[in-house]
């Protein structure tokens, strides 16, 4: 990320997210995770190793109260769900069909693309994949976060939020735990790693500046994620997933209030020019995140071409509500940082430019963490 002074201006689309065209469909739906063989990953992690010789606990009360909510609130994938549910997954995709739900797609136009000569095998299939798909990615995350957040408590200057992040630690193990074990035992396998989203966990993880960590992970991917499991909670009767996703929603509720109280705080000491490449990041990763629910690899696996893709998915209209309105907790929580009327309101016009600027007056998430984050005393036997 590119450091700017006071008089520069604004970082273009182009310098910013590698095209001027926000909506650019065919380089959106050319960007295609593929499997390389590789088991394992390496991203340069540049970042410097944080002691501190103030052990005050509490000094920082909120982030104290967190902590001490989060040591109450641990469970255990192992033993807190049900895995001995039968799942059939073809049965639910086939009453899915029959109930009108085509996979990713909702009310899109299939005149012209290939999809128009599909029939019940097909839906069915896609059906299948998009549940495949969306849970790999929400593990794919889930491991992102994972890295991001044992990284917080290395770089973190207060003792504090060293404690609470030590908790995230845990929670996001066990998100990657119960995620991967309901891919493989009671769906079909894994995809691969979206490859938008690649990028943004490899910007994330590659940044020196703690705060940065936060803000792509708290506040951005934690975010969207919130917002996407609630509304797979809710349209979902699979009792065992639902059980999972209500455990894992009370943990990131906690996440994401740990950022937002975090860097309320440094915000505030932070000059102009370091507010501005603030910004520009939490547009990059707003893109980023919109881009990868496309589904791109869905469409690969299926034979699917891009310009095929790209029109009942960015054409649906009941899809382009339902993406816009996973930014239901990303935008008031930037608000709450005062990003988005920073530098003359600059983030405000991105985000009104992305159709997600009426979000800004929701509840952030600091308002909605007691309802969701009690703990699994409270959960346990709660769908």
């Amino acid at each position: 990320m590119t450091t700017v002074d006071n008089n520069a201006p604004m970082l273009s689309n182009q310098e910013i997210i590698g095209r001027e065209d926000i909506n650019d469909l065919q380089a959106i739906f050319e960007s295609v995770g593929r499997d390389d063989g590789s088991v394992v990953k390496t991203v340069d992690n540049n970042c410097p190793t944080m002691f501190t010789w103030d052990y005050e606990k509490g000094s920082r009360p909120k982030l104290d109260k967190l902590y001490e909510k989060a040591k109450t609130a641990q469970w255990n994938g192992s033993t807190d769900l049900p895995w001995d549910t039968l799942v059939d997954q073809e049965k639910i995709a086939h009453q899915s069909y029959l109930d009108g739900s085509r996979g990713p797609i909702a009310s899109a136009s299939l005149d012209g693309t290939q999809l128009a000569t599909w029939g019940e095998k097909e839906w069915v299939t896609l059906n299948m994949e998009y549940q495949n798909w969306m849970l790999s990615q929400f593990m794919h995350g889930e491991q992102g976060a994972l890295l991001c957040t044992a990284k917080i408590v290395e770089t973190v200057p207060w003792i504090d939020a060293k404690y609470y992040a030590s908790t995230q630690v845990m929670d996001e193990a066990r998100h990657v735990e119960v995620f991967s074990r309901y891919l493989d035992t009671k769906l079909n396998g894994h995809y691969v790693m979206n490859s938008h989203l690649g990028l943004l966990l490899d910007d994330i993880v590659q940044d020196s500046r703690w705060d940065m960590t936060y803000l792509g992970m708290q506040i951005m991917v934690e975010g969207l994620a919130l917002a996407a499991f609630g509304y797979m909670h809710a349209m979902t009767e699979e009792p065992l997933l639902k059980k999972l996703l209500r455990y894992v929603m009370a943990d990131e509720a906690r996440h994401v209030a740990f950022g937002v109280l975090s860097l309320q705080e440094i915000y505030s000491e932070m000059n102009a020019a370091e507010i501005r490449e603030r910004q520009e990041f939490a547009f990059e990763a707003a893109l980023r995140m919109r881009d990868r629910m496309q589904g791109q690899e869905i469409w690969d696996r299926v034979g699917v071409t891009p310009r095929d893709a790209a029109q009942v998915t960015m054409m649906d209209p009941d899809r382009v509500l339902f993406q816009s309105a996973l930014f239901s907790k990303i935008v008031p929580n930037c608000k709450k940082l005062g990003l988005l009327d920073a530098a003359d309101g600059w983030l405000r016009t991105k985000f009104t430019e992305m159709g997600v600027i009426a979000f800004e007056d929701f509840e952030d998430t600091t308002l909605d963490l007691d309802a969701n984050a009690e703990g699994s005393p409270v959960l346990r036997g709660v769908e």
